[in-house]
C-alpha cells in the first residue's frame, strides 16, 4: 500500500495558524476524503510546536463543501466523534487540506452518547473582535444545528460508517 501523507493544516479566522497535524489519506466515498492517524501523532498549535501525542486512532472526514469536519476516536478517547464548524476545506495540492476553524464544536460522549455544542462563548467573542461576515455566522451556526441534529439521529457517516475507516488504521 502506497502511503499518501497529506498535512491538515487548521488557521482561526484572523489569519494565526492553528492546529496542524499529519495524516494519511485513506480514500474517497460519498461523504467526502478520509484521512487517518494511529496511535502517537504529534499535533502541533499555532507556532508554538508540539502540544501532545495521540492515544488512539483517529479518523478524519473532510467533507465537500460543507462548513465542518469531523474527527472519529477509538477508545480511550472520552469523546468518539468531535466537529468542528469551519469554512469548507480546500486542497491547494493532494498533500495538504486547508481550512478556517469557526470556533464552535459538536461532540459526542462514548460513554453515554451524549451530544453538546462546545465553545459557543469563544464563537461569540471571535464573531465581534474578528469581524465575521454575516454569511460565515450564518453558515457557521447551521452548521453547528445540522451537526447536534445528525449526530443525536445517527445520520451516516455518524452512525457506523466511519468505523470501516476507523478499522483501516491499524496498518
Amino acid at each position: 500500500m502506497t502511503v499518501a501523507e497529506v498535512l491538515v493544516s487548521v488557521r482561526k479566522f484572523h489569519g494565526r495558524r492553528h492546529w496542524h497535524h499529519p495524516m494519511v489519506r485513506l480514500g474517497e466515498d460519498e461523504h467526502g476524503v478520509w484521512l487517518g492517524e494511529q496511535v502517537g501523532t504529534v499535533y502541533s498549535k499555532g507556532e508554538v510546536g508540539p502540544v501532545y501525542t495521540t492515544e488512539e486512532p483517529r479518523v478524519m472526514l473532510f467533507p465537500r463543501d460543507a462548513w465542518w469536519t469531523v474527527l472519529f476516536q477509538a477508545a480511550p478517547a472520552r469523546l468518539d466523534v468531535y466537529c468542528d464548524v469551519t469554512t469548507p476545506s480546500e486542497w491547494p495540492n493532494p498533500t495538504e487540506v486547508t481550512m478556517v476553524d469557526l470556533d464552535l464544536d459538536v461532540c459526542r460522549t462514548r460513554a453515554t452518547g451524549a451530544v453538546f455544542v462546545d465553545d459557543e462563548d469563544e464563537f461569540a467573542r471571535h464573531r465581534v473582535r474578528y469581524g465575521y461576515p454575516p454569511e460565515v455566522v450564518v453558515q457557521a451556526t447551521a452548521a453547528a444545528e445540522w451537526l447536534t441534529g445528525a449526530l443525536q439521529d445517527g445520520t451516516e457517516p455518524f452512525r457506523s460508517r466511519y468505523r470501516t475507516w476507523l478499522d483501516t488504521v491499524g496498518w
